[in-house]
């Protein structure tokens, strides 16, 4: 009779340490775990910033229109359509167009049509998220910047964008950890991240468990990593409320 714990064998765990030595420590496979890592990491960081550029960009164009409805129409209906499109599509599959067909002709590296990718995917996100957040400051705020004389662009850039800032941080930051995991999707266009590097070494050992764990356990660190690191801030922005 074969009893189990959950979807794991009882006999997993007496093998574990061997089973973990084998996946992780012969002949340096950890490699392949630190080396998909690396990428992850690297992607999800450009992807960042090119989320929050991109973010920020179309939502003060959406914002702006939407206060002077006359002005930016062709900017707004771009924006319109492109978040119509990237919200409405799968990041997979915006991942294998981006490189199988649009930089396909090109001499591009793979990790670079996974940047642009997943930056795109992610500033379709954070341009609601920062639209929201400005749209959630008091239009008092934005009155009484213009009445110390300051124009529509410094009210915005002085005493509207801080607040929303600490308004939308903590969305903003649950986006950027979504980012960081929708990254494990990047082995469809034959990159090797942390999960791709998991699926070498389980090809390798024959081990449906073990290297799975490890990609799981390494992406939940992060994660907490990432998280705590975000209290702190949101706490520091706090305390200056009351500065």
């Amino acid at each position: 009779m074969n009893l189990s714990m959950g979807v794991l064998p009882l006999s997993y765990f007496s093998q574990l340490p061997q089973k973990f030595y084998d996946a992780f420590i012969e002949k340096d496979r950890y490699l392949n775990i630190t080396n998909g890592l690396g990428n992850t990491l690297l992607i999800t960081f450009f992807a960042v910033i090119i989320g929050i550029i991109l973010g920020t960009a179309i939502a003060l164009v959406k914002v702006y229109h939407s206060n002077n409805k006359k002005k930016l129409k062709i900017l707004n209906g771009i924006c319109s359509v492109y978040l119509t499109v990237i919200r409405g599509t799968p990041v997979v599959v915006q991942l294998m167009i981006m490189w199988y067909i649009i930089l396909q002709p090109t001499n591009l590296d793979r990790i670079v049509a996974a940047i642009l990718a997943f930056g795109i995917n992610s500033g379709a996100y954070v341009a609601e998220v920062i639209r929201s957040g400005i749209q959630s400051v008091d239009k008092g705020q934005i009155e009484a910047g213009r009445s110390l004389g300051l124009n529509q662009r410094d009210t915005m850039i002085k005493i509207v964008f801080p607040q929303a800032l600490k308004n939308v941080l903590p969305a903003i930051g649950n986006e950027f950890i979504a980012l960081l995991k929708e990254t494990s999707v990047a082995g469809y266009i034959a990159i090797q991240d942390l999960t791709k590097g998991g699926d070498i070494i389980r090809s390798i050992t024959y081990d449906p468990y073990t290297p799975l764990l490890i990609v799981a356990l390494t992406y939940l660190l992060i994660v907490l990593g990432l998280t705590s690191l975000l209290n702190k801030f949101e706490r520091r922005l706090s305390r200056s409320d009351y500065r």
